[in-house]
């Protein structure tokens, strides 16, 4: 099979975990390690096993239910200790008993604490009703500060006491200072405790490490979130701190040597569009919204509203000038296409220009102005449809210019299955190869 990527090509719940789950345990080949290469615990990627079992992944590897299937956290992550034992806490109680004997962390990455968290709260509820629609998980402001400050805790400090104690009281202290009426937050020394904890429980490794991994077996590289909401390119400012395109791990894959184009770029979509929170989202449908509820997905406290629409090629062919080209399509929640009569396909925006925009610009990496006021623009606009019929996958494949190497009808690996070629094309590598 080689190594593939795996993105989600719009605002994320796309069904990445599930995606993951299939390649580790009925894809082409067997795989290896699954390497997380974007956000930290706020992912909520949800897997349900063949016997039933449901589990949503944040840091560990979506193919963890597979026997042996390793997770290595790569220097993109931002690691949470906490997040993290509560997560193999409820594997253990799943029967996974072996997760965190599984994990490698690379020591580089950084550290997301309780200070960060409490930091992101505060910071969210100032907004008042201009909420940005974070998780509250404290991603934004570990990179925020990260950007200020070069003492930032990182998971090698773990290794190290009293570096750690260090990093955590100019951390505590900086919170303290920027926001004295925000929530208490734990003593630096209980933090102390438990991230020294967790560098005697798992394995933090240097940069070579990733070498050993791709050259062992075949390798899934886990994106979080969406394409819409990278930190760049996303509509600003409803968007994550985050890059989430398949650029970091490709940069992962040079730095191994392996060479950028030497995995398959994989793009997830739903056949109905969703998005979490506050944001443009043209297709929004309100009976949508009413009539497919998630199981896994509803309002969040600090992401706010679960929200459903039609599933939309202008959003989608802009994430894949974002991105760059894939070499094939998952499309996922097959099942309510065949159920539903009333889905259809935004083929063009209203509203935006004198005529209807079937192209949205791309901007350069970091101009935020510029994606604001595509932010601006975005939320006038009115979509035009067209039916999407029950059996969709030419139609999305036509229209993203993309084939589908992959369909899912249910939440479990065995609900999946591949086109005509499909397997193939996930065997054949990069575009580049």
């Amino acid at each position: 099979m080689g190594h593939v990527i795996v993105v989600d090509l719009g605002f994320g719940d796309a069904g990445k975990g599930t995606v993951v789950d299939w390649l580790c345990a009925r894809g082409p080949e067997p795989v290896h390690a699954v390497v997380r290469f974007n956000g930290g615990a706020q992912a909520a990627h949800n897997v349900v096993a063949a016997d039933g079992r449901h589990h949503t992944f944040a840091q560990l590897g979506s193919g963890t239910f597979t026997p042996g299937v390793r997770t290595h956290l790569s220097r993109f992550t931002l690691v949470d200790p906490l997040a993290l034992a509560a997560e193999a806490g409820h594997l253990r109680a799943l029967g996974v008993a072996d997760a965190l004997d599984r994990l490698t962390v690379d020591g580089e990455a950084l550290l997301t604490t309780p200070y960060h968290r409490a930091a992101n709260r505060a910071r969210e509820t100032a907004r008042g009703a201009a909420r940005h629609g974070s998780c509250g998980m404290g991603i934004g402001e570990t990179v925020a500060y990260s950007l200020a400050h070069a003492d930032a805790p990182r998971v090698r400090d773990c290794l190290s006491p009293a570096r750690l104690r260090r990093g955590l009281t100019a951390l505590r202290d900086w919170y303290n200072a920027e926001f004295p009426d925000g929530e208490d937050v734990p003593p630096v020394g209980a933090c102390v405790d438990a991230f020294t904890a967790f560098a005697d429980r798992v394995r933090i490794v240097g940069p070579d490490h990733l070498r050993t991994l791709l050259r062992t077996g075949n390798v899934v590289f886990e994106g979080a979130q969406g394409v819409l909401l990278d930190e760049w390119h996303g509509f600003h400012p409803y968007t994550t701190w985050s890059t989430t395109t398949f650029a970091n791990a490709e940069t992962l894959l040079e730095e191994a040597g392996a060479g950028a184009g030497s995995a398959t770029r994989l793009g997830v979509v739903r056949t109905y569009a969703t998005r979490h929170g506050p944001g443009p989202f043209v297709t929004e449908d309100p009976v949508l919204t009413a009539e497919l509820p998630d199981p896994h997905n509803g309002t969040g406290r600090w992401q706010g509203a679960f929200r459903v629409g039609h599933l939309d090629a202008v959003a989608l062919r802009y994430a894949l000038e974002v991105t760059g080209p894939v070499d094939a399509l998952a499309v996922t929640h097959l099942d309510v296409a065949g159920a539903r009569t009333d889905l259809k396909l935004c083929v063009a925006y209203e509203g935006m220009d004198r005529a209807p925009v079937r192209r949205l610009p791309v901007h350069p990496a970091g101009d935020l102005e510029a994606q604001g006021a595509l932010t601006r623009r975005l939320l006038k606009a009115r979509p035009v449809y067209v039916p999407l019929p029950s059996d969709p996958l030419e139609t999305i494949s036509e229209a993203l210019g993309t084939p589908v190497a992959l369909w899912s009808s249910g939440p479990r690996a065995s609900d999946k299955g591949t086109p005509a070629g499909g397997a193939s094309l996930i065997r054949a590598g990069s575009l580049s190869a």
